[in-house]
């Protein structure tokens, strides 16, 4: 993982991100709302060893004594019995977890902190435990009672009233609470993309397919609705993939250049017969004689997206209730052939398997420059496996998001077990980082606006009209 993972995977979920941070600053302003004020009050003693002789040994002795003792000072200052004589009749309890002393490192000076939710009250218990504890360890270091202590303490530095509140600190909880929803979106983010094995990427499809990418087509949002790329005389951004698609097939194998190609996916949903059905149209408006056949014979879709009858086709030749030559039909301004699946039979995996299918394909070979066969998906039935192993080549379809790594290579898998020939795949429905169009002919052309309107005019709205209608 490089800084431009981070930054993609970042701007991919920026929505994400954006609303952990929102959260973050709301969860913060209530927090820090229902949060009392505490104030804080400090004091400053000083412990020293009583010398009765004021020579330089004793007084190193009594210095001794006194940073011995400091330590023990700090513990006492929170026992019980010092705060039930600052406190009485309060909560010793709590006051003994509002109350901290310290010792300060290579001194003789003890620091007592006072918290408390009033500025006074912290300020008079903090100046009472500098004025009850020195009475306190007056009373202890007496070797006598009637003798003189030999340590004793003294407050140096008084507590004061204080003004500011220590706590909430509305900044510091803001840009915590920021800082921890931003490392757990982010985290959650990087653990759900490398759990994730679906395709989103050209790369990811190749590593699990072994084979080329032969195309990419992008997403939008009318595809569903209008699936085909006639709409708009084939001015779209989704056109010109497919035109892609077609220049990169047209150099695969330049030796063994396949005349029958099955186009299948892993599962259904994919958008393999849409992809079929474009293919063949982009394949006919470049001047190929293309045959696109009907191979899903359990869910077939390309009747409904053409708009032609489906009733007879395939399964009528294969039974021989028809003859190939009479249930072709011829769609389109590029006249691209269509053969339907017909009836919906019993027993479809029989049928495509069967000597008949073979004959077909050879006949439909023979007769067009490309066959184009749509098939069923690849993993749940073995349809388009029986097809792929009669056909020339398979291209196989993955989408974006939702064909996951392990479908397409176990769908690799099970074509090379059967000798199939994987010419490419193509990554569907991808995002467009772009939806401008680009290109000659999408603003960047040779012709002025007028001779084009002169030419869609002299083509007739006949041409235009026929387009949505089949879609």
């Amino acid at each position: 993982m490089d800084l431009l993972y981070y930054i993609r995977l970042a701007r991919r979920n920026w929505l994400l991100i954006v609303f952990s941070l929102l959260l973050a600053v709301a969860t913060a302003s209530v927090v820090t709302a229902g949060t009392p004020p505490k104030y804080v009050a400090t004091i400053t003693m000083l412990v020293s060893g009583h010398d009765r002789e004021g020579s330089l040994s004793t007084a190193y002795q009594a210095g001794m004594l006194s940073q011995q003792r400091v330590q023990s000072y700090a513990e006492l200052l929170t026992s019980r019995r010092m705060i039930s004589q600052i406190a009485a009749g309060e909560d010793v309890q709590r006051l003994q977890e509002n109350i901290t002393a310290e010792s300060i490192p290579y001194t003789v000076l003890i620091r007592a902190t006072v918290t408390d939710t009033d500025p006074a009250r912290a300020a008079r218990l903090a100046n009472a435990l500098g004025v009850e504890f020195p009475k306190l360890i007056d009373q202890i270091e007496r070797p006598t009672p009637a003798g003189r202590a030999t340590v004793r303490v003294t407050m140096v530095d008084k507590a004061d009233v204080p003004v500011a509140p220590v706590s909430p600190r509305p900044l510091v909880n803001l840009g915590l609470a920021m800082v921890i929803a931003l490392s757990v979106a982010v985290g959650s983010l990087i653990l759900r993309d490398r759990l994730d094995t679906t395709i989103k990427s050209d790369e990811a499809l190749q590593q699990a397919s072994k084979a080329s990418i032969l195309g990419t087509i992008g997403y939008e949002r009318d595809a569903r609705r209008l699936p085909l790329i006639v709409r708009s005389r084939g001015r779209s951004s989704r056109a010109e993939a497919f035109r892609s698609l077609r220049t990169n097939l047209q150099f695969i194998g330049v030796d063994r250049h396949p005349k029958s190609l099955v186009i299948t996916s892993c599962l259904p949903g994919e958008g393999k017969s849409s992809t079929a059905a474009n293919l063949a149209i982009t394949l006919a408006q470049a001047g190929w004689r293309v045959i696109l056949v009907d191979g899903d014979l359990r869910r077939p879709r390309i009747p409904r997206y053409l708009g032609i009858e489906g009733t007879t086709g395939l399964t009528d030749v294969l039974i021989e209730r028809a003859r190939l030559q009479d249930v072709i039909q011829t769609w389109g301004d590029a006249e691209l052939a269509v053969l339907p699946s017909g009836q919906i039979p019993p027993n479809p995996s029989e049928l495509l398997g069967s000597r008949g299918m073979r004959n077909v394909l050879a006949q439909l070979t023979e007769s067009y420059d490309m066959v184009i066969v749509d098939a069923p998906p690849l993993l749940p039935i073995t349809d388009a496996a029986t097809l792929a192993a009669v056909c020339d080549g398979t291209l196989l379809i993955a989408r974006y998001g939702k064909t996951r790594r392990e479908h397409v290579a176990r769908a690799v898998e099970m074509l090379s077990s059967i000798n199939a020939r994987v010419v490419g795949t193509v990554l569907n429905f991808a995002p467009a980082r772009n939806s401008q169009y680009y290109g000659y002919g999408y603003g960047y052309g040779y012709e002025s606006d007028a001779e084009a309107k002169g030419r869609a005019k002299a083509k007739g709205s006949d041409a235009e009209a026929k387009a949505p209608a089949n879609a």
